[in-house]
C-alpha cells in the first residue's frame, strides 16, 4: 500500500505536449477504431477506497450525475459520426448512486449496444428500485449487459483494507443476487498485493468456484487484474520509437478505441475526455462532442505509460 509521505519521481518528465524531457517526439494515438464510449455517471460513491484513481467518496461530486438525455445524445453523435462502437460502458462513483441509471442503461441497450457496469454491488445496487430495473433490463436484454464487480482481492480481510470493514460481505450479497437472476458478471480486481498473476487468477478462481459465480479467472475480459496508478513511481516516457522497441502498436492502446464522457461540476454540459483514467487533468479534456475527440492523443501522463501502454490494461470489457 502507498504511504502517505511525500515522495518525488519523473522529474522533468510529461512536461511537453509534443516532446520528451530529453528532446524526442513524444508517441501520440489516433482514435482508428472507437469500440466503446464511457460514461462517467457521477463521482458519488457509497464508500471511500484507498487509491481510489478518481477520488470517488460519498461526498465528492466533482463529476456531478449525468442525465439520460445527456446520454441520449451522444448515442446520437455515435451514430451521425459513423462510430463503430459495440459497447456503451459505466463508470463512477458508483454507477447505481446516480437515480438515471436504469434509464441510461435501456438507452444504450435500446441502440443494440452492450453494456459494461462497473460497480461495487453494495447497497445503492441493491435498493429495490435498482433490483427491479436491472430485472427488467435483463428479461429484455439478457446476454448484451454485464456487471463488473470491484473485488480488490479475493480474501475478505484484504479487499476490506482497501474499501472497509465488511465490504467484502455486502459485495458478496450483491453478487449471489446477481448470480441467482442470472446475470453477466465480471470481476475486477488491484495487484496491490505483490502476487504474481498466476496466483492471483488461482485465487479467484477459488473464489468463484466456492461461490458458484460463472466468471473465467483466466480470461482478462472476465477478471480484469489491474496495475496501480501511483503518480509517485518513475516511469519512462513513451517515445515514437517505443512502439517498435516494445514489439507493440498504438492501436493496442486504450485511447485508439476508447472515449469517456463527463459532466463536471457547474458545467452546462458535457465534455469528453481522451481516457477514463484522467478525469481530472485539463490536457486530456478534448471538448464537449465526439468529433472534437477524434483528434490524436499524446501520451503525456505517467498512467500512459504505466498503466496502458507497459501495463497493458483496458478498461474496456
Amino acid at each position: 500500500m502507498k504511504d502517505n509521505a511525500p515522495q518525488i519521481a519523473n522529474i522533468g518528465k510529461f512536461q511537453n505536449k509534443l516532446l520528451t524531457a530529453d528532446g524526442q517526439t513524444r508517441a501520440s494515438v489516433a482514435l482508428n477504431n472507437p469500440e466503446t464510449l464511457w460514461f462517467n455517471t457521477g463521482t458519488l460513491c457509497n464508500i471511500e477506497c484507498v487509491n481510489c484513481y478518481i477520488a470517488s467518496s460519498p461526498t465528492n461530486d466533482a463529476l456531478v450525475y449525468i442525465t439520460a438525455d445527456e446520454v441520449r445524445d451522444y448515442l446520437n453523435q455515435i451514430e451521425s459520426r459513423s462510430w463503430p462502437v459495440r459497447e456503451i460502458g459505466f463508470t463512477g462513483g458508483e454507477p447505481f448512486m446516480n437515480p438515471n441509471m436504469i434509464e441510461m442503461t435501456r438507452a444504450a441497450l435500446e441502440r443494440g449496444y452492450e453494456v459494461l457496469i462497473l460497480t461495487n454491488a453494495m447497497q445503492p445496487m441493491m435498493r429495490s428500485k435498482m433490483r427491479e430495473g436491472l430485472l427488467e433490463l435483463q428479461r429484455d436484454f439478457g446476454d448484451k449487459l454485464t456487471l463488473r464487480i470491484s473485488v480488490d482481492h479475493y480474501r475478505a480481510e484484504l479487499h476490506d483494507d482497501v474499501r472497509g470493514i465488511g465490504s467484502f460481505d455486502r459485495t458478496l450479497t450483491g453478487m449471489e443476487w446477481l448470480r441467482d437472476n442470472g446475470f453477466n458478471m465480471a470481476v475486477a480486481g488491484r495487484t496491490l498485493w505483490g502476487n504474481s498473476e498466476a496466483d492471483s487468477r488461482a485465487g479467484y478462481a477459488a473464489f468463484f468456484a466456492e461461490h458458484g459465480f460463472d466468471i473465467d479467472a483466466q480470461n482478462p475480459s472476465e477478471t480484469v487484474l489491474f496495475p496501480e496508478m501511483d503518480e509517485t513511481v518513475e516511469v519512462p516516457e513513451i517515445t515514437t520509437s517505443c512502439w517498435d522497441i516494445l514489439n507493440t502498436s498504438p492501436n493496442e492502446v486504450m485511447c485508439a478505441s476508447a472515449r469517456m464522457v463527463v459532466k463536471r461540476k457547474g458545467a452546462d454540459r458535457p465534455a469528453v475526455l481522451a481516457c477514463t483514467l484522467l478525469p481530472y487533468e485539463p490536457e486530456f479534456e478534448m471538448g464537449h462532442t465526439l468529433a472534437e475527440a477524434e483528434a490524436d492523443v499524446h501520451l503525456n501522463h505517467p498512467h500512459c505509460a504505466k498503466f496502458c501502454v507497459l501495463g497493458g490494461a483496458s478498461c474496456s470489457g
